[in-house]
Formats: C-alpha cells, sequence, structure tokens
C-alpha cells in the first residue's frame, strides 16, 4: 500500500531507531527526524520522502554539514517496480558516495511496516571500477579520426568506429572494385579487419560475387555519399590523393549493375 503523506513515513522509522538504543525526537531545527543515544554527543539525522527525488538528495547533503550521520529514509512502493525510484541497487551505491545513508519502508495493509537498511552512513562504495568497459571506451575514442556525431542526439544513426572503418572498406571497392581481394582491401584501408566486415557485411554494404570477391551494392554507395565529409577527411589524413569522382562513379554503377 502507498502512504499519501510523509509523515506516515515517521512512526515506523521512529520505532526502529528507539529499537537500536536511540531517543528520537521529530522537526528539530526543520530536520525530520533526529536521533541521539543517552551520554553520546553525535547525532543521526533522517530526512524522509515517498519517493527518492533530487529534493531529497539535496537535503541530505545539506544535513551532512552539520552531521557525519545522515539518513535518508523513501518508501519502498511494490506496485511501482519500472518506476526510477525503485532502482535501488544504483540509489544505494550513489548514496554510498556521497557518505548518505539509505533506507526504505514497506507498508502492508494487514502487518507492521518493514525497515531495509540499503547501507550506513559513511559506508563505502562497493562498485569496483570496470576496467573492461573503460578499455572498449577508450579503444573506440581513439579508433575514431574525427568528431562526426553531435552529443545527446537521439533518433540518428551514430557514426562509429566500426562504422568508419566500412565507410573505408566502400570507399576501397568504389576505385579498384570486385578485382581488389581483401586483402588489398585491408592494406588500402589500415585495416585488418576488412576481410571480416566484409564477409560479415553488418550493414548491407558488400555483396560477395565470388570467392575472395566482393563488390559494393547500391546502399553501400548511398552511405558514401552520405558520409563523404568522413571519407575526405580520412583520405586527408592517409595522404591519399583525391579520387577521380566521374571515374569512380562510373566503376561502381558498373559493379553494382
Amino acid at each position: 500500500m502507498a502512504v499519501h503523506h510523509e509523515a506516515e513515513l515517521y512512526a515506523p522509522v521512529k520505532a526502529y531507531f528507539e529499537k537500536q538504543g536511540y531517543e528520537v525526537k521529530g522537526e528539530v531545527l526543520h530536520c525530520d527526524l533526529v536521533a541521539m543515544k543517552p551520554g553520546e554527543e553525535d547525532t543521526l539525522i533522517v530526512e524522509m520522502k515517498k519517493t527518492f527525488n533530487l529534493a531529497l538528495l539535496l537535503q541530505g547533503l545539506q544535513r551532512l554539514r552539520i552531521s557525519d550521520r545522515v539518513v535518508l529514509a523513501v518508501e519502498r512502493n511494490r506496485k511501482k517496480s519500472g518506476a526510477h525510484n525503485q532502482r535501488f541497487g544504483e540509489l544505494t551505491e550513489l548514496c554510498r558516495m556521497l557518505g548518505l545513508g539509505l533506507m526504505t519502508i514497506t507498508f502492508y495493509k494487514t502487518k507492521a511496516p518493514l525497515i531495509d537498511v540499503l547501507c550506513e552512513p559513511g559506508e563505502q562504495p562497493r562498485a569496483s571500477r570496470r576496467r573492461k568497459q573503460e578499455g572498449r571506451l577508450l579503444n573506440e575514442f581513439r579508433e575514431r579520426s574525427g568528431d562526426y556525431n553531435v552529443g545527446g542526439s537521439t533518433g540518428r544513426k551514430l557514426v562509429t568506429a566500426y562504422r568508419e572503418k566500412a565507410l573505408r572498406c566502400a570507399w576501397a571497392l568504389q576505385e579498384y572494385g570486385p578485382q581488389a581481394p581483401p586483402r588489398l582491401v585491408a592494406e588500402i584501408t589500415g585495416n585488418r579487419r576488412a576481410p571480416d566486415m566484409l564477409r560479415n557485411d553488418y550493414y548491407g554494404w558488400f555483396e560477395r560475387v565470388a570467392r575472395g570477391s566482393y563488390r559494393l551494392r547500391q546502399s553501400g554507395v548511398d552511405a558514401l555519399e552520405q558520409h563523404r565529409d568522413i571519407v575526405n577527411v580520412w583520405l586527408a589524413t592517409a595522404g591519399i590523393p583525391p579520387r577521380n569522382t566521374a571515374e569512380s562513379s562510373a566503376q561502381s554503377k558498373a559493379s553494382t549493375d
């Protein structure tokens, strides 16, 4: 069952900390809940919200200026499994990174609320650095010869390092036609994976006409025209003389007929 007001979280959270030996008081200098153990000076502050949101996170960071022990408390609504505020694994790691604690309260119709402490204040992050993904990111960055994508774009095909290499293969086939064996395409483009790219034909640009012989489909010709700027930058960087556009276009048309 879902709560209607944040105040409904107070009673179960208060009961939980009282069982831990804390003296608890609500709304102390705008803090939702403040707890202290008898004989100690350190305070524990709890800020509560019905859902995890930016306002709660910023409130928790503000409370860290008052106390080293700050806990964020939110309802765990079992009916909102797909909501962003239910991604508690990631939210827990975020709280660990910021030094905050995180707890959830699940309410039931016929039994007492369930408190689940996901992390304690000051707990160290657990997620390790993903070296494999970092390596892929670094490799993709280095393999791209330029910046051909607009950050934040959606609904458009991205120019990846793989696509850029495929464009080079398409250019080589457009220039030399089916008589260019895959090893020659690899040599011309500087891409040792060229034979595999021709064979796998990921983008549907290449057509096998015989063993070790490929020609460019019309879709490949269209891709070259669409990304002519990328190809030209590569040609200039590689020191390859400008192609004879008319002659190459005639060869492409002949190879696709």
